[in-house]
């Protein structure tokens, strides 16, 4: 085999303190037998998450288990996160070498991974879209753990990457009606493209079987209890941090017998544990995004060099979806 001569270095994005990030240079390992070497095509920037992480706003309680899987550092920082990225393998297994795999690594432009963590973008899914394999793994978690039935009237409140992801998959249910509902006007036009209703807040249609709350705001959250019908579920997404959102357990929260549950990636939903692994799970998201729909989900690109600058104009409310870097 032709010996191939790898760069030492790559460029990563790191959070430096809290409100601030910098292109910094970082040295690679050398790829053992089990290794791949990737280098990054895109990535895409998950906002709720990620700038929990950039603001600094991870509780200390959760360090751990907020740990992305080849997060350098530690929180608050200096740390480089990220976890949505596609790229080529330049090195490791044959069946591998040249081969477009999506990886849970962070923004760098090149990474040295186990042949193990990365999967294997199906031809049918492009590159660009590939890059929410881990939005959509998150979505299909999150329908096993709700278990939507035929004909269900179901809302999802909060109409970010995460919701929207989950209502595509929604729409799908036969007879199913799906609203996604969002503060943002704009967010109807996304929920067309998904092939599901829209609604603000005040709008939204009650006496729901499910909801889905990935708002990440304690309004949000008020209003998804509210839209539950007697002996109805929600199905908690958000993450929030360091803060302690107030839940609105009073009025018919008891008389309704409403529940609430948490569901959250990081384990395989029980229903489907014993059956299940984590790359099963991530190849059926991959096959799940031939769907052009998804598309809808990235509002915006920008080049690896204007990261610094991005994640600073999201902090500050920049409007969008799913934001993607082109390296």
């Amino acid at each position: 085999m032709e010996e191939v001569i790898l760069p030492p270095n790559a460029r990563a994005y790191q959070v430096l303190e809290p409100g601030h990030g910098a292109l910094v240079d970082v040295e690679l390992p050398d790829p053992g037998p089990d290794d791949v070497v990737v280098a990054t095509r895109h990535s895409a920037i998950s906002r709720g998450t990620e700038l929990l992480v950039f603001r600094g706003q991870v509780p200390p309680s959760q360090y751990g288990v907020m740990r992305a899987p080849f997060q350098v550092g530690e929180f608050p920082g200096p740390v480089t996160y990220g976890y949505l990225a596609v790229g080529t393998v330049e090195h490791g297994p044959a069946e591998l070498r040249g081969r477009d795999v999506f990886c849970l690594s962070p923004h760098q432009t090149r990474v040295v991974v186990p042949a193990s963590a990365v999967s294997v973008v199906p031809d049918d899914v492009p590159a660009t879209r590939a890059v929410l394999a881990g939005t959509v793994e998150t979505a299909v978690n999150t329908l096993w753990d709700a278990a939507p039935r035929v004909g269900d009237r179901v809302a999802v409140v909060g109409g970010g990457m995460v919701g929207c992801a989950v209502a595509a998959l929604l729409a799908g249910i036969p007879g199913a009606r799906v609203e996604l509902v969002d503060v943002d006007p704009a967010r109807a036009a996304v929920a067309a493209a998904l092939g599901v209703g829209f609604a603000l807040p005040d709008d939204a249609a009650g006496g729901c079987d499910l909801v889905v709350h990935a708002s990440a705001t304690e309004t949000g959250l008020a209003r998804a209890l509210e839209l539950l019908g007697v002996e109805g579920e929600l199905v908690e997404l958000s993450w929030y941090g360091d803060r302690a959102p107030r839940v609105p357990l009073g009025e018919g929260f008891h008389s309704g017998r409403l529940a609430i549950r948490a569901s959250q990636v990081g384990r395989v939903s029980p229903s489907r544990r014993a059956r299940w692994t984590h790359a099963d799970r991530m190849a059926l998201a991959l096959r799940l995004l031939a769907d052009p729909r998804f598309d809808a989900l990235v509002t915006e690109a920008v080049p690896f060099v204007a990261l610094p600058d991005t994640m600073v104009r999201l902090a500050g409310g920049a409007p969008g979806l799913g934001v993607r870097v082109d390296y």
